[in-house]
């Protein structure tokens, strides 16, 4: 069957027809099925990946759908706690497909691995000397990883830089390493590791920190979209979104809540696929911060056209092997269904799935405003937590709606009308 991501009325679907639906579409075993259903991870595992085990925390996972990125359709797996983010992302994925969907790019998947040395007494002339014997150092690195060389990585290059800080003047080393389809951070940090004593050694000086950097601005991933009024609400909807926009570009008390937005749908796919949502945070905002103020991560435009464009600019440090990509079963599974081959596809995926997300968080406040959608799928939380049980849910989240009055009291209140006053 031809793959496709628009799927009108998916929200509607009970869980197991839509779970039957991606199963189809992404080939799924029915092993692969039936551990989506019931968590798909055992103690066993979960003791392998951390340590000191007492359970398993499940999350919800779902799946985004109307996703075109690069002319390709895409099932987008989110495992996220809020309300509103998966029907947000799809609806605004839907409205980009009228216009083509998104474009994305990126380039080498190179990062950054630091060496820090110090008590060096001529800063100046050991720079030099690393550089000289760049080639040795490379080689040294190299050693520690012949699996990743023969694919066609391994350390790359090296720079030096010297820095003053409040203990004194240092000299931090850059191995640039390649690192093919995997986040990378171990492979980096055993090679910054085996060249730091040659590193000493050259410079005069010693070695303290051996580790990569989060500021992955080696692997960069751009992507951008075009949206038209009418599939937004409107010419007032647009210019209300890039009037948004340009408060975040402004303001650092918006630009920082405008991009946890952005990082509401790169975050999700990144825990779905056992990626380490942590170490992108960190990229993605110091990135934001890079001109030395912080700013939003995303560019929104009105074209003479009267559309919409917008564009996504950050690293993105993330893989497809190694880690808990590879030992979490479920994040195995969501990769299937995602289709991804390399992780620069992935990094493509995530950056397209964060402009979407932004897009619908400011059309949202540009219209109808952030708590209309949010508020009906967080009643529906309020409602459990007063008592509501089955059909109640609803029926308690749909009266708190109404009323605009969405709390605990409010719902126990409501509960106890439907039940005759007896809870």
């Amino acid at each position: 069957m031809v793959r496709t991501s628009r799927i009108a009325g998916f929200y509607k679907l009970d869980a197991d027809a839509r779970l039957r639906f991606v199963a189809e579409q992404a080939g799924l075993t029915e092993d692969e099925v039936n551990a989506l259903r019931g968590g798909g991870m055992d103690l066993p595992t979960a003791t392998r990946m951390i340590e000191n085990v007492i359970g398993i925390f499940p999350m919800p996972l779902g799946i985004a759908v109307n996703f075109l990125i690069n002319g390709v359709d895409y099932l987008i797996p989110m495992v996220v706690e809020e309300p509103s983010v998966v029907a947000a992302a799809s609806n605004a994925a839907r409205m980009a497909r009228e216009r083509g969907g998104v474009q994305a790019l990126s380039g080498d998947q190179l990062m950054i691995g630091q060496v820090q040395l110090v008590d060096v007494k001529k800063p100046a002339t050991a720079r030099m000397e690393i550089l000289k014997n760049r080639d040795e150092i490379l080689r040294i690195a190299n050693e520690r990883d012949p699996v990743l060389v023969g694919l066609g990585g391994g350390a790359k290059d090296l720079e030096v830089r010297e820095i003053s800080t409040p203990a004194g003047t240092m000299l931090i080393t850059h191995l640039i390493v390649d690192v093919k389809d995997a986040m990378g951070a171990n492979a980096v940090n055993t090679m910054c590791e085996a060249v730091a004593p040659t590193l000493a050694r050259i410079a005069g000086g010693r070695f303290r920190l051996r580790i990569l950097s989060n500021l992955a601005d080696r692997r960069i991933v751009r992507a951008w979209t075009r949206v038209s009024p009418e599939s937004l609400g409107g010419s007032e909807v647009v210019r209300g979104i890039y009037e948004a926009y340009a408060f975040a570009k402004a303001d650092p008390y918006r630009a920082a809540t405008h991009n946890k937005g952005i990082m509401n749908g790169i975050d999700a796919v990144a825990i779905a696929t056992g990626n380490d949502w942590r170490a992108i945070e960190a990229g993605a905002h110091s990135y934001a911060s890079r001109y030395g103020r912080y700013e939003p991560l995303t560019t929104w435009e009105v074209g003479p056209d009267g559309d919409l464009y917008g564009s996504i600019e950050l690293p993105l440090a993330v893989g497809i092997v190694g880690g808990a990509t590879r030992t979490n079963p479920l994040a195995r599974i969501c990769l299937k269904i995602l289709g991804v081959k390399t992780a620069r596809e992935l990094a493509e995926v995530m950056a397209s799935v964060g402009l979407i997300q932004n897009l619908a968080a400011l059309r949202a406040l540009a219209d109808e405003g952030i708590q209309a959608g949010h508020m009906s799928l967080h009643a529906k939380n309020i409602a459990v937590m007063a008592g509501a049980e089955g059909e109640e849910i609803d029926l308690v989240a749909e009266e708190m709606v109404r009323e605009k009055m969405v709390r605990v009291d409010k719902a126990k209140e409501i509960l106890a009308r439907l039940r005759g006053g007896k809870t």
